[in-house]
């Protein structure tokens, strides 16, 4: 069983900047796929970033340039680097774990959650 608890959400003015991470329990979290999704309420969670096993990285295409996904295998933990952020990023923020190969932006291809933390962005 893994568990990921999600920690660096809060509130920021537009065009500011957050980090989110995501700590990992386990001992197999390098071999995972790790992604952020979102949700906001009345709408189905989104996929945001993902990274590979073996770095490769993707984003949704509102958050290319503006975010960055990253992992630190030695500390078990996955961030987010969110800059120029827009009101319209609000949300709650979920990390996610997929333990074996798979379509990173299918949100039912992940195995564990984290519990979420909210980013809310002010105009």
């Amino acid at each position: 069983q893994v568990q990921l608890v999600e920690s660096g959400g809060g509130l920021v003015q537009a065009g500011g900047s957050l980090r989110l991470s995501c700590a990992a329990s386990g001992r197999t979290f390098s071999s995972y796929t790790m992604a952020w999704f979102r949700q906001v309420p009345g709408k189905e969670r989104e996929f945001v970033a993902a990274i590979r096993s073996g770095g490769s990285r993707y984003y949704t295409d509102s958050v290319q340039g503006r975010f960055t996904i990253s992992r630190d295998n030695a500390k078990n933990t996955v961030y987010l680097q969110m800059n120029s952020l827009k009101p319209e990023d609000t949300a709650v923020y979920y990390c996610a774990a997929m333990r074996r190969f798979g379509d990173y932006k299918l949100r039912t291809n992940y195995d564990y959650w984290g519990q979420g933390t909210q980013v809310t962005v002010s105009s």
